[in-house]
């Protein structure tokens, strides 16, 4: 039985540079493996290769060698590539290119429409969804009328009508307001914790990477570090080289170590620290 329920070995892919002369390495050599479960949160800034490794897994790109399985399926298979959609899920940046309906229920139904899933089923599918992420008092009402949180917990119910096993997130709070991007993290907890969802939350957000099990950082289309959020987040120094921030908290307690203060590095949560101090 396989334990893994993504498993990316030796994968490269380049693009086309702009002069079309030469390649680009988005991802150069990168070996992964999330559990079935697992809840892992994907750091990097703009162009490390996080949302290209996105794509990779989902099946929206494909590698030039090496490979991605999801749920053992291979990703270059492509008659596979509808079953790998399927099993893992996807939830971009922006809510309002996912939103294809004028009411909510129409919307949340259109993946299992399209799957030819039986009328009765995705009546059960839409409302269960709805209720997973406490939107089922919204069904009725117009998408473009609610909130930006509200609208990517739409995306998201959408995504959960097709019953994945996966849910890779990319950058799904980068257009949200504070209250919104509160909102979707508790939904994708949720996801995790009650539904046994594998995720994977491509993020710059530090404080939405301390959530996860597993904090795995890229840079320059590799993986650099790759351990629980206390692991990855006491590296200060080697994050900021990279041009990465780490929680207020770590980086308080960084610098109060600088200043002599004995107080332990893996200090993750306000909480904490208080109780450290």
């Amino acid at each position: 039985m396989n334990e893994n329920m993504i498993e990316i070995k030796d994968l490269i892919f380049e693009y086309k540079s702009m002069d079309e002369d030469s390649n680009v390495r988005a991802i150069d050599n990168v070996n992964l493996e999330i559990k079935k479960g697992e809840f892992v949160a994907i750091l990097g800034h703009n162009g490390s290769g996080k949302s290209t490794l996105a794509k990779l897994i989902n099946g929206l790109l494909r590698p030039k060698s090496g490979k991605v399985l999801v749920k053992d399926m291979d990703t270059g298979d492509e008659d596979k590539i509808w079953d790998i959609r399927e099993t893992a899920g996807m939830v971009f940046q922006n809510p309002d290119n996912q939103i294809v309906a004028t009411i909510v229920e129409e919307d949340v139904a259109f993946g299992p429409e399209n799957l030819g899933v039986d009328p009765k089923e995705i009546r059960k599918r839409v409302d269960n969804a709805l209720e997973i992420v406490e939107m089922s008092e919204y069904k009725m009402h117009g998408p473009h009328l609610l909130s930006g949180g509200q609208k990517q917990r739409i995306a998201i119910a959408g995504i959960l009508a097709m019953e994945p096993d996966c849910i890779i997130f990319d950058e799904p709070t980068a257009m949200l307001d504070p209250t919104g991007r509160e909102e979707v993290m508790k939904t994708i907890e949720k996801l995790n914790k009650e539904e046994n969802k594998t995720i994977v939350l491509i993020t710059h957000f530090m404080d939405e990477a301390v959530q996860a099990d597993r904090v795995v950082v890229m840079e320059k289309g590799k993986i650099i570090l790759d351990g629980t959020p206390r692991e990855i987040f006491r590296e200060v120094k080697k994050m900021k080289d990279i041009g990465l921030d780490v929680p207020q908290v770590t980086e308080l307690v960084y610098e109060l170590r600088k200043e002599g203060f004995e107080i332990r590095e893996d200090v993750l949560s306000i909480d904490e620290l208080v109780d450290a101090l």
